[in-house]
């Protein structure tokens, strides 16, 4: 069977802007669980074919994406450091993880037509380009998806905060953190019935309140920039269109 051809780099341009859409440019925070599905580990295909599809229908918004992916479902270096692993070389495990996440993403994605670029902060130009941001952000204005992987390519911290990182160095009007859940409750939806479901709350409040939103890290970068992150369940299919589009159930961070 014959390969579907790869789309033009002279013809791809981004799309026209939905009229309904809040936020133009976007990145989008999954953690690496995410894309295991059901299963207990490592990767699963249905699972980042919905994910893939999800995007697409971001894109035909006119919405430019980048994204951000964990690593938890392959390996965690504050596991590795638990069982006696050091910590710095742990972290750079887990940081080629979400290289693996993210070329599984870009897999899919172009697979139905999405052109898609992979950026590393640990160059490995065999498989990925190295990050550079000004090749990042030509990238979304001609309608490609963005993977930014192997975090900031420094050990000690988490995904979360190289997605504040790239969030501000991309000039997006949001970051999206993808979750199980539909936003922020008062305490676990999962485990208490109860749990009253937050539609904004401040960066203020995530931290006096121990929300367990993103890192303090994360959130200072957030708020330093102004960038609102918006809290929505990825699990859902169609979901990050609806919430793009102000339809869908979440949370908003943010201090106004």
């Amino acid at each position: 069977m014959k390969a579907a051809a790869m789309p033009s780099l002279e013809t791809e341009t981004a799309r026209a802007i939905d009229p309904a859409v809040k936020y133009k440019r976007v990145l989008l925070k999954m953690s690496g669980e995410v894309l295991q599905g059901d299963r207990e580990f490592g990767i699963d295909p249905k699972t980042v074919d919905r994910i893939a599809r999800d995007v697409k229908q971001a894109l035909d918004l006119g919405v430019q994406v980048c994204i951000v992916v964990g690593a938890g479902n392959i390996f965690r270096g504050a596991s590795g450091a638990e069982n006696g692993m050091d910590r710095a070389t742990g972290d750079y495990i887990g940081m080629l993880g979400t290289v693996m996440n993210a070329l599984a993403l870009q897999s899919a994605f172009e697979a139905i037509g999405m052109p898609t670029r992979v950026q590393s902060a640990i160059p490995m130009q065999a498989v990925c380009e190295p990050f550079i941001r000004r090749r990042a952000l030509r990238h979304m204005e001609k309608g490609r998806v963005v993977i930014f992987a192997a975090g900031s390519g420094n050990p000690f911290f988490t995904t979360d905060t190289p997605a504040a990182l790239r969030a501000t160095e991309m000039e997006c009007d949001a970051l999206f953190k993808g979750t199980k859940v539909d936003g922020i409750y008062t305490a676990d939806p999962v485990k208490d019935p109860s749990a009253k479901h937050y539609d904004h709350v401040t960066y203020m409040d995530v931290l006096t309140k121990d929300l367990n939103v993103m890192d303090a890290t994360a959130i200072a970068i957030a708020r330093e920039n102004e960038i609102p992150i918006v809290v929505f369940s990825v699990k859902e299919e169609g979901n990050f269109a609806k919430v793009l589009r102000g339809q869908g159930k979440c949370t908003v961070v943010s201090d106004k």
